[in-house]
């Protein structure tokens, strides 16, 4: 996908089928140029993504509904750059707010455990008091006057991400993004989860992307299918250095980002642990004496 110009933040975008874009001014490594809220419906609307916490944004929300009933909000996911202007624009609207659950909802077994252990999240921050009016599960339908999205949850970027297809559109939340490829940071992302959602994403039938952050992905099963690969791709690269011999965590991603600044390792240790993690898992690497983010890892 080619990246147009940036847009202005605060400004309703329309992107066609009823679907406009409202940009939150919190620009960040992590969020791109900010955090897109989408309005969904014409004489009512769903808000999806309400966004940070932002008077500024939440004012340029109301402003680009006008008067207009909204008649759900729905969030994809509860991370800090997503949800929480989530409680008071229904305090405004009074509308209710749909997710699959709470900040631990959909979080696996093994992530739960190293969360227990002391395994604390990293990037984008998570809101720890979000909670949904309805929660959603996977398969659901949500109707307005003039829509209907389907319902799938996909963890794995977070435990209760959710995709959300109207028509040909994904929202997609951060699970899929044009400019990136999402952040998996365990325990908050479980990669063994991303893959299984990224290849679920590819039989669904949608064609365009409307993501978290950044533009439009108008080719949504060549990017999934990127993202496979990518994966795929670093996981090769950590069997290789497995194969000469064990390795802690610090020392593969050290081997295997050579081209990254020093600021950018710790970052890049969540994705290799993340792998670690899932190759585990699989019973590919065995990590001694167990797993966790400081131990040493070899070839089962």
């Amino acid at each position: 996908m080619t990246e147009e110009k940036r847009p202005g933040a605060g400004i309703a975008e329309s992107l066609g089928g009823g679907i406009a874009r409202v940009l939150a001014p919190n620009p960040s490594p992590m969020t791109y140029w900010g955090t897109n809220s989408y309005l969904l419906g014409e004489t009512s609307v769903a808000v999806i993504d309400p966004g940070p916490a932002s008077k500024s944004h939440l004012d340029n929300l109301v402003a680009a509904i006008g008067g207009r009933k909204v008649s759900h909000i729905l969030v994809t996911h509860s991370h800090i750059d997503h949800s929480p202007a989530a409680r008071p624009l229904a305090e405004i609207t009074g509308a209710p707010v749909l997710a699959f659950g709470n900040s631990a909802a959909g979080r696996s077994p093994t992530m739960d455990r190293l969360s227990r252990q002391g395994l604390a999240g990293g990037g984008e921050g998570v809101d720890p008091d979000f909670a949904p009016d309805i929660l959603l599960a996977d398969g659901d339908l949500v109707d307005g006057d003039e829509w209907r999205l389907e319902v799938f949850h996909t963890p794995g970027h977070f435990g209760n991400h959710l995709c959300l297809k109207c028509g040909d559109d994904l929202f997609s939340g951060d699970h899929v993004m044009g400019w990136a490829s999402s952040l998996v940071s365990p325990p908050d992302g479980d990669l063994t989860d991303f893959m299984a959602s990224t290849r679920r994403l590819t039989e669904i039938g949608a064609s365009r992307a409307l993501p978290g952050h950044g533009h439009p992905v108008d080719d949504l099963d060549a990017r999934l299918r990127w993202l496979i690969d990518h994966r795929l791709s670093r996981e090769a690269q950590i069997l290789a250095a497995l194969a000469s011999g064990p390795a802690t965590c610090e020392a593969l991603t050290a081997a295997i980002y050579t081209d990254v600044a020093p600021a950018l390792l710790p970052a890049a240790a969540r994705n290799v642990f993340a792998h670690l993690i899932d190759l585990t898992g699989r019973k590919l690497v065995l990590a001694t004496p167990h797993l966790s983010v400081n131990e040493i890892f070899s070839i089962a």
